[in-house]
């Protein structure tokens, strides 16, 4: 894995804690909800019992109401009305030089506790980070993480591999709130990373964001069609997409696991029906290589229109330079 010896890291940047206060207060003034999980299904769950309780600074389509972090989907990230309430947070969040995803205030009360768990897939190999910006915590307000116990105080700005066995407990008598971010690995971004950080990465290992290439309207219909799309593409990991195998391939899964898989224009995108309801919007990536809006090139679809082996989907999961990939044969959509 990627800098592997770092659990955590600090980065450059330091904020004024006293603006941030103050604009935490002006939030506190709006509706908190409670912390929604995010699993295997990339929908949000049950909303937890814990005091854990979550504001969105982002979310899809800038939905104040959203507490998790989002998936793929048919819409884009956005502010959230909340963040026009605090200009100071907003201009820290333009300064990061990348994309960013979801932007969450995260408050965890007196006595909670977050079981051990994993952020799946977070990291440099899965193309995306998460990032904390403390704004009030207290001694005993431990993240353990990798094994290591962290408390870091507000105002500094900080990395977490967050694929590692992590968990969360508050013995203190106040709350911790902290800014969580996920933004988008760039070659930029990477540079608020210390030196001895850099120097360890494996750049083999770093799946860095690469830009839309939009396509011209009259490409768009010669990608759409219709395939049999792997569950696990949608839900699993890369070993399980792996055991999925190749269409017509002994190893190949019951056609019972498969989805019905659309890809279809929709405007000047393409977007992805799954058992016929829209799933995803498509952003390419060039070469006929999409993935989904939302989400990085950790679950990519390239799709060939015409090849010896005729028209085809590969469905591909990445995790830094290793790649799983299951082939299926695509009908194209009628003219």
């Amino acid at each position: 894995m990627s800098s592997g010896k770092f659990a955590a890291i600090q980065l450059k940047g330091e904020y004024d804690v006293d603006r941030l206060l103050a604009e935490l207060q002006e939030l506190e003034r709006t509706q908190w909800a409670a912390q929604r999980t995010y699993g295997e299904s990339l929908e949000p769950g049950e909303a937890t019992l814990l005091d854990w309780r979550v504001l969105s600074l982002r979310s899809p389509e800038g939905d104040g109401a959203r507490t998790d972090p989002g998936g793929f989907g048919l819409v884009e990230y956005a502010p959230t009305p909340w963040l026009d309430k605090a200009p100071y947070i907003a201009s820290i969040l333009d300064a990061i030089p990348t994309e960013l995803r979801s932007v969450r205030l995260m408050s965890l009360g007196v006595g909670a506790e977050v079981d051990e768990h994993r952020d799946v897939p977070y990291g440099l190999p899965a193309g995306w980070v998460r990032l904390h910006i403390p704004l009030v915590t207290n001694d005993r307000a431990v993240c353990t993480l990798g094994g290591e116990k962290h408390t870091w105080q507000p105002g500094t700005f900080w990395y977490g591999d967050f694929s590692r066995p992590h968990s969360v407990r508050n013995d203190g008598d106040e709350r911790r709130v902290h800014m969580v971010i996920d933004a988008y690995v760039n070659q930029e971004l990477l540079e608020l990373f210390p030196a001895e950080f850099r120097d360890a990465i494996r750049w083999s290992d770093v799946l860095l964001n690469r830009p839309e290439l939009p396509l011209a309207d009259d490409e768009l219909p010669s990608f759409a069609g219709t395939f049999a799309l792997p569950d696990a593409f949608l839900y699993g990991e890369s070993e399980e997409l792996a055991a999925a195998g190749d269409e017509h391939t002994a190893d190949a899964v019951s056609a019972s696991e498969d989805r019905e898989g659309r890809i279809r224009v929709a405007g000047d995108r393409l977007v992805l029906d799954v058992d016929g309801e829209p799933r995803a919007a498509l952003v390419h990536l060039g070469e006929g290589e999409f993935r989904a809006l939302g989400w990085t090139a950790e679950r990519t679809l390239k799709i060939e229109p015409e090849g010896t082996g005729g028209p085809r989907v590969r469905l591909r999961m990445r995790w830094g330079s290793r790649m799983e990939e299951v082939v299926r044969a695509c009908t194209p959509a009628a003219a």
